[in-house]
């Protein structure tokens, strides 16, 4: 039997969730796991549905089929096959705990991705990466070279069929080209609980400050520098005896964890752009699970 995600958001109205699994029990689906939200703000509905197709309906006849009742409410919708892993590339530059978890959780299957390729601009990780059997590429990155470096690093997303691109620690400024070409395609960690300090040394000023508390927040690249829809967020306490070098340590794990956790959320399809926000749904059982350990 094949396990399909099937994603919905259109402006809220009644009869949409009749619709829905009426479809699918006429197509012979079980539902396994169902979550919606109903955005009293905007309007908008959003609902994401775990199915087994128990009859054999495949996922093409089921994404034509269901277009009728889409058209009927003004639906965003797609269906995806659950076996089917999603395509991702990091970019990374001289800082490495978030590459280093992402690319464990990948080997032991806590991450359902394909990682088409590394872009870093600096050559740290060539041999951690090319040891995983996956391409690394570096590509130099300067005030004059700059549109031609983003070119370069198109070509690869195009080249590689990259669906996802995860800046895990990637210290450069993307044009607005870039991320206006690839909208709701780009997550990117920042090391700050946004939007509470920002720049390049929030640590820094966190530690001025005496906070109490420091975090890390996960988002969708904008053209606007880290202000895009946020994903994912956590928190770790610090105490006035610890240093901002502390701060910087006891951050990059919170840093880490809430990528991928981000990461997760999108790949599982839970994750919905709803203006300057998110939607992101729980995730469902088992979904965490492990194909091995070590």
């Amino acid at each position: 039997m094949n396990k399909y995600f099937l994603n919905v958001a259109c402006p809220s109205t009644r009869g949409i969730v009749a619709a829905i699994s009426g479809f699918l029990t006429v197509n012979g689906c079980n539902i396994t796991d169902s979550t919606q939200f109903d955005d009293v703000e905007t309007g908008n509905f959003f609902m994401r549905v775990s199915i087994t197709s128990e009859e054999g309906v495949d996922i093409l006849t089921l994404t034509k089929g269901f277009a009728p009742i889409a058209n009927d409410f003004d639906m965003t919708y797609a269906f995806h096959d659950e076996a089917t892993k999603m395509k991702v590339l990091i970019m990374v530059s001289r800082y490495g705990h978030c590459l280093n978890d992402l690319l464990y959780r990948w080997r032991v299957g806590a991450l359902p991705i394909d990682i088409v390729a590394v872009i870093s601009n600096h050559m740290d990780f060539q041999k951690l990466v090319v040891n995983h059997d996956i391409p690394f590429h570096c590509i130099k990155v300067t005030k004059e070279n700059k549109p031609e470096a983003e070119a370069q690093i198109m070509r690869i997303v195009a080249e590689t069929e990259t669906e996802l691109v995860v800046l895990a620690r990637y210290m450069q400024i993307l044009s607005d080209e870039m991320c206006q070409k690839m909208a709701g395609r780009i997550i990117n960690i920042h090391h700050s609980f946004l939007p509470s300090f920002k720049g390049a040394n929030p640590y820094k000023q966190a530690h001025s400050r005496g906070v109490k508390l420091i975090g890390a927040t996960s988002h969708y690249v904008t053209g606007d520098l880290d202000e895009g829809p946020i994903i994912e967020q956590d928190t770790v306490r610090v105490t006035h005896g610890q240093s901002a070098e502390d701060y910087v340590s006891l951050g990059r794990d919170v840093e880490s964890q809430v990528l991928a956790r981000a990461l997760h959320a999108h790949v599982h399809r839970r994750a919905f752009l709803n203006g300057n926000k998110t939607v992101v749904f729980p995730a469902s059982p088992g979904s965490f699970s492990s194909e091995r350990i070590g």
